[in-house]
């Protein structure tokens, strides 16, 4: 199965920037907390945008906080953008500016957990580390055991099979670890599974097994969007934004009218650090 989804890997992979032979372990770190709940398509022109700007840890570490979270712009979750740039002054005042290459020193980073610590070892220095996200995670409960979709939380049992299932080797595990996290997104998908373009259709347990439903269906909650609190604060995250001086209240309220939900929204983002409010009331973004 791992040969088989490599050498569909070689003829299939997207052309992406931070794959490109001249791809830094920075790129590939600013790509991977960028692709983090956003799709590809939204990710790409920002991370161009971004890597223009701020080309090096040491550039991004020494950005005003409030032209990070512009730039950052529609990507969504924006403490993203804030925990990547508490990383890029670690990495400067603990690795001298320069991306560290083990698990362990790059967990210690700000806002760096068990996925892109892994996702960092292996796509920016070619080493093997056991890569698991929505993508592989779905791979493998499909390919080899033989269920729909993996259970809502990652378990300890899935750790273990993705471990034992990666390569031994560092360039076959990193070759693995792109290869079926591409397979997920562009053929495993979630809702509508192209098997017929599968590469390993013939070898993947849940088609043996008569594509049995998804077991945990009852289990699973869709975000809602539209009036929620995530809403409330994405608007007035991009009033903050597109302002050049402090924003009033009143302001805000034209955008947004539940009161309390506003003053919840307006609190959240000033508790996250992510906005901050003057003597008179007037929300803007953080100064420093």
């Amino acid at each position: 199965m791992r040969a088989t989804v490599v050498d569909w890997f070689e003829g299939a992979a997207r052309d992406l920037p931070w794959r490109a032979a001249d791809r830094t372990p920075y790129g590939v770190l600013v790509s991977e907390v960028m692709l983090q709940q956003t799709p590809v398509v939204r990710v790409e022109p920002a991370w161009h945008a971004w890597m223009e700007q701020w080309p090096t840890p040491a550039d991004l570490a020494a950005a005003p906080t409030a032209e990070v979270l512009r730039a950052w712009g529609r990507l969504g979750y924006p403490r993203r953008a804030l925990r990547l740039q508490e990383c890029a002054r670690a990495v400067v005042e603990r690795h001298g500016g320069v991306v560290p290459g083990t698990e362990e020193e790059l967990r210690a980073l700000p806002g760096i957990g068990e996925y892109t610590a892994a996702a960092v070892v292996a796509f920016a220095f070619g080493r093997r580390s056991v890569v698991v996200d929505t993508n592989v995670r779905r791979v493998l409960a499909r390919t080899v055991g033989g269920v729909a979709l993996p259970a809502p939380s990652y378990t300890a049992a899935e750790r273990a099979q993705a471990t034992a299932v990666a390569p031994e080797s560092d360039a076959d595990a990193a070759r693995w670890a792109a290869a079926s996290m591409e397979l997920g997104a562009l053929v495993c998908t979630a809702r509508a599974p192209r098997c017929g373009a599968c590469p390993v259709a013939d070898l993947c347990a849940w088609r043996r097994a008569g594509y049995p439903p998804d077991a945990h269906a009852d289990r699973r909650r869709t975000q809602a969007w539209t009036g929620t609190d995530r809403q409330a604060r994405g608007r007035v995250m991009a009033h903050l934004r597109q302002a050049d001086a402090p924003v009033d209240r009143a302001v805000l309220a034209t955008s947004w009218p539940d009161a309390a939900q506003l003053d919840r929204a307006i609190a959240g983002l000033v508790e996250d650090g992510l906005a901050e409010q003057d003597e008179a009331g007037r929300l803007h973004l953080p100064l420093a």
